[in-house]
C-alpha cells in the first residue's frame, strides 16, 4: 500500500521534504528560476531543448527505478552489504587484513572536508591535503630507502605497469623486453601484459631473472619480494639480481611489501633502481579489491620520469613554508601525449589515510607490528611442520604456502566453515597471509582446518631469509609526536582547515572531478560487508557485491544507450585506455591492425592525448574553432590525409568548453565512413543524463564511452 499517496503526499516518492533531489541539488527552485530570468527562459526543460541537439535528444524516459530517498537508500545498502559474508581475510595476493583506527575512519575517510576537495592545483587553498601527501612520499621514501616517492597510484598492478613504462622511456625504446621474476602477484602481471602490449614490449617470464640469456635483450627487471607464495629474498641474492641487471644495462623494479620494510634492507640499499607496490595494509579496507593507494619511488636521477603526482616544498611571498605539485612539466595536462603518464589525481583519500596510519603508529609502532605478524607466521609454521605438513619455503614475512597433497581444497573449504579465508594455489598448496587482524582464535581455526585440530605447542619455523633492517626511518617529527589520539585528530583539523573544499563553499570549476559525494554513498563504504570483503573471495560470499555491481552496470547502460559496460577500470584515465584498447582489438580483429591514427581535439583534456600515447596510437589533433568547437574542414583534412591509418577520434561531449556541439552526429558520421571508431569522454556526462544517450544516436557502429565518476565507481560502456 502507497501511504504516501493516502496521506495526498503524492505516490511513490515518499515524504516531498525528504526527496533525494530536494537534499542534494545545491540550487534552489528560487535560485534555478532567477538564473533562468537571467537567461530568458520559463523552464528548464526550455533550456534543456536550446541546449541539446535535435537530432540527439531524447524522445522518451530513460528506464531506470523510479528515486529512492535516503533512508530507502541507506537500507538497501545495508541489505546489500548484509548479502555479503566477510570472513578472516587470510588469502594475501596483495590485499592483507588491517585494522582502520577510528580517529582516521572518522576524521578522513568518512569526512567531507577531505573527500570533497578539488586537485590541489591551487596550493593556496590546499595546503593541509599537500602536506599530508608530503608525509606519504616521506613515508615511502623512507620505507623503500629511496629518496623520492610520488605522492600514490591507482594500485599496485598499476604502479608496477608504470615503473615499467617509466624505464622503457629511460631506454628510449632501444630495448624491448622487461623480465620479470617468478611470484609476481598475478594481477600485477596481467595489468604489465595489457600495458605492454599496446607499445610492443616483450614481457619475459623468467625463473632465474639475473640469467644473462633473459637480460640481453632487456631494459627493466620485475622482482617481487616477498613473493605471491611468500618467499622472502634473501638480501645477497638480491643484491646479486641488481648487480647482473645493471652490468646488462637493465634497471631493477622491487615490488615490496611496505609492512615488512620496517623490518629487512630496503630496496634502495640493495640496489633497485624504482620500488612500488600497494599502501592497502596501512589502514585501508579491503573494499573487495579496490579503491587502494599504489606507491612508486626512485633514484634521483629518475625524478623527472615520475608519473603522477609529486609534492615538493617552497617558500611563499612571505617566506614561510609552503607546499605545491612539483615537475608539474612531466604531466598530462601540460605534456599531453608527451606525459609520462595519463594519471591525474590517483588515489589521494586513501593515500592521505595510509600516511595518517603511518602518523598514528610511527616508526617504532610498524616495526612492533611487523614482528608481531612475522612471528605469528612462524609459530603455525612451527606448528603445521609438527603436524607432518611442509612448507615451500623456510623464508617468509607474513605468508606460507603449504604443501597438502589431493587435500588442498579441503582444507580450504574446511577454513572458510570456521571463518577463515585460505587461498587455494592448487589441487596440493594452500596459502596462508596472515594480517594485522589476525586473532589467535582464527590461527587456531587455521591449524584445525589443517589437522582436525589444535596441536600443542611446538618451536617456531622458518625466518626472514633477508637481512634485517639497521638504519632509522620515518625519523621526521611527525611520525613521532602523534600517536595519541587526540593528538592526531587535532593535527588532523589543523590540516583540514588548510584546505578549502565543498564542505568549505562552491569550487566553481567544471571539471571531470567536481562530482557530488552523497554522505548516504560515502557512509555505505564503510559497511563491514563492503569493507571488509577480500577480492578473491568465493562468489557465494559477495552477492551483494554482485547485485550491486550488476545493478549499476544495468543502470548505466540505460543511461548511455549502450549496450555492455565494465566497471574494471579504476580511474577515469584507466577507463580512457580501456577504451582505445577495446577499440584496438576491434581493428585487430577485422585484419586492421594498422590502424593506429587517433584524432583528437586541440581543445580536449591533456588525459585524452596522454591515454592514445599509452595505448600505442599516434596523435593527430584536429583545430578547433575560436568558440572551441571541433573545426569539421580540418577533420576532413585530417581523416583525407591518415586515410586507413585512422583508428579513432576522441571527443568529449559537451566539450570541455561546455558546449554542446550541433556538429557531433556528422563528426561521427565522417569518423565512421573512414572507417574509425569514435571514442566519447563521460567528462561531463551529468550534463546528459535523461537528455542524450551517446549509444543510440550511432546504434550499429562500435563507439566507447568513458567515464569520470564520483569517488571510486569508474566504468567503461561501449
Amino acid at each position: 500500500m502507497d501511504w504516501a499517496e493516502r496521506a495526498g503526499q503524492g505516490g511513490g516518492s515518499g515524504w516531498p521534504y525528504d526527496d533525494f533531489s530536494t537534499r542534494q541539488i545545491g540550487p534552489s527552485a528560487a535560485d534555478q528560476d532567477e538564473m533562468l530570468a537571467q537567461l530568458g527562459l520559463g523552464s528548464l526543460d526550455e533550456l534543456s531543448r536550446q541546449a541539446i541537439p535535435s537530432q540527439i535528444a531524447m524522445t522518451g524516459s530513460l528506464d531506470v527505478p523510479l528515486a529512492r530517498n535516503e533512508a530507502a537508500i541507506a537500507a538497501r545498502m545495508r541489505e546489500l552489504a548484509g548479502l555479503n559474508h566477510p570472513r578472516r581475510a587470510m588469502i594475501g595476493m596483495g590485499y592483507h587484513g588491517t585494522i582502520t583506527p577510528a580517529v582516521l575512519r572518522r576524521n578522513v575517510l568518512e569526512n567531507p572536508g577531505w573527500y570533497t576537495a578539488y586537485t590541489p592545483y591551487q596550493p593556496e587553498i590546499s595546503q593541509g591535503r599537500l602536506e599530508a601527501l608530503l608525509t606519504f612520499q616521506t613515508m615511502i621514501a623512507e620505507l623503500t630507502g629511496l629518496p623520492i616517492a610520488g605522492s600514490s597510484l591507482l594500485d599496485e598492478p598499476t604502479a608496477v605497469a608504470e615503473a615499467v613504462a617509466m624505464a622503457h622511456r629511460v631506454s628510449r625504446g632501444k630495448r624491448g623486453r622487461v623480465v620479470v621474476g617468478p611470484g609476481l602477484l598475478p594481477q600485477s602481471l596481467a595489468v604489465l601484459h595489457t600495458r605492454m602490449d599496446a607499445i610492443g614490449v616483450e614481457v619475459f617470464p623468467a625463473a632465474h631473472p639475473d640469467d644473462p640469456a633473459a637480460l640481453g635483450e632487456a631494459f627493466a627487471v620485475v622482482v617481487q619480494t616477498p613473493t605471491v607464495d611468500g618467499r622472502m629474498h634473501s638480501t645477497d641474492e638480491l643484491r646479486a639480481l641488481a648487480g647482473a641487471a645493471h652490468d646488462a644495462g637493465a634497471l631493477v623494479i622491487a615490488a615490496a611489501d611496505p609492512l615488512a620494510l620496517a623490518l629487512v634492507v630496503p630496496p634502495g640499499q640493495w640496489g633497485a633502481d624504482i620500488a612500488v607496490g600497494s599502501t592497502q595494509r596501512f589502514g585501508v579496507p579491503l573494499f573487495y579489491g579496490g579503491p587502494h593507494a599504489g606507491y612508486i619511488a626512485v633514484r634521483d636521477e629518475l625524478a623527472r620520469q615520475l608519473p603522477g603526482r609529486l609534492v615538493g616544498v617552497s617558500r611563499d611571498a612571505e617566506g614561510a613554508v609552503a607546499y605545491r605539485l612539483a615537475l608539474q612539466t612531466r604531466e598530462q595536462h601540460i605534456r599531453r601525449d608527451k606525459a609520462t603518464s595519463n594519471i591525474c589525481t590517483a588515489q589521494v583519500l586513501l593515500a592521505v589515510v595510509a600516511a595518517m596510519y603511518g602518523v598514528h603508529h610511527g616508526p617504532e609502532g610498524l616495526r612492533a607490528m611487523a614482528r608481531s605478524i612475522h612471528g605469528r607466521a612462524r609459530g603455525l609454521a612451527g606448528v603445521l611442520r609438527a603436524g607432518g605438513f611442509e612448507l615451500l619455503s623456510g623464508s617468509f614475512f607474513d605468508t606460507l604456502t603449504v604443501r597438502a597433497p589431493g587435500r588442498a581444497r579441503q582444507i580450504v573449504s574446511a577454513a572458510r566453515e570456521l571463518g577463515v579465508y585460505l587461498r587455494l594455489v592448487d589441487h596440493d598448496l594452500v596459502g596462508i597471509s596472515i594480517g594485522e587482524d589476525a586473532t589467535d582464535e582464527d590461527l587456531d581455526h587455521v591449524v584445525q582446518a589443517f589437522a582436525g585440530s589444535p596441536q600443542g605447542p611446538a618451536e617456531p619455523w622458518g625466518g626472514l631469509g633477508a637481512d634485517l633492517r639497521t638504519d632509522a626511518f620515518m625519523t621526521h617529527p611527525v611520525f613521532t609526536g602523534q600517536h595519541n589520539e587526540t593528538r592526531l585528530m587535532r593535527y588532523l583539523r589543523t590540516l583540514q582547515n588548510r584546505d578549502y573544499a565543498l564542505d568549505t563553499g562552491m569550487i566553481p570549476l567544471g571539471s571531470c572531478t567536481m562530482k557530488l559525494n552523497p554522505a548516504v554513498a560515502l557512509e555505505a563504504m564503510t559497511l563491514p560487508g563492503f569493507a571488509d570483503l577480500h577480492p578473491f573471495a568465493p562468489s557465494e560470499d559477495a552477492q551483494g557485491y554482485r547485485i550491486l555491481l550488476k545493478e549499476l552496470s544495468d543502470w548505466l547502460m540505460a543511461i548511455t544507450g549502450y549496450a555492455g559496460c565494465t566497471l574494471q577500470p579504476n580511474s577515469g584515465a584507466a577507463g580512457e585506455f580501456a577504451g582505445l584498447s577495446a577499440i584496438r582489438a576491434y581493428h585487430r580483429s577485422r585484419g586492421e591492425g594498422h590502424r593506429r591514427v587517433c584524432l583528437i581535439p586541440s581543445s580536449a583534456h591533456g588525459t585524452n592525448a596522454a591515454s592514445a600515447s599509452m595505448a600505442g596510437l599516434q596523435v593527430v589533433v584536429v583545430k578547433s574553432e575560436a568558440d572551441g568547437q571541433i573545426d569539421l574542414t580540418d577533420l576532413a583534412d585530417k581523416l583525407a590525409r591518415h586515410g586507413d591509418t585512422v583508428a579513432v577520434a576522441m571527443v568529449t561531449y559537451p566539450s570541455t568548453h561546455g558546449v554542446f556541439e550541433e556538429t557531433i552526429t556528422r563528426l561521427c558520421s565522417m569518423v565512421h565512413e573512414a572507417g574509425g571508431q569514435v571514442y566519447v569522454d563521460g567528462a561531463n556526462l551529468n550534463a546528459l543524463v535523461g537528455l542524450a544517450q551517446p549509444g543510440r544516436a550511432h546504434p550499429n557502429r562500435g563507439c566507447s564511452w568513458g567515464l569520470n565518476p564520483p569517488v571510486s565507481s569508474r566504468l567503461l560502456a561501449m
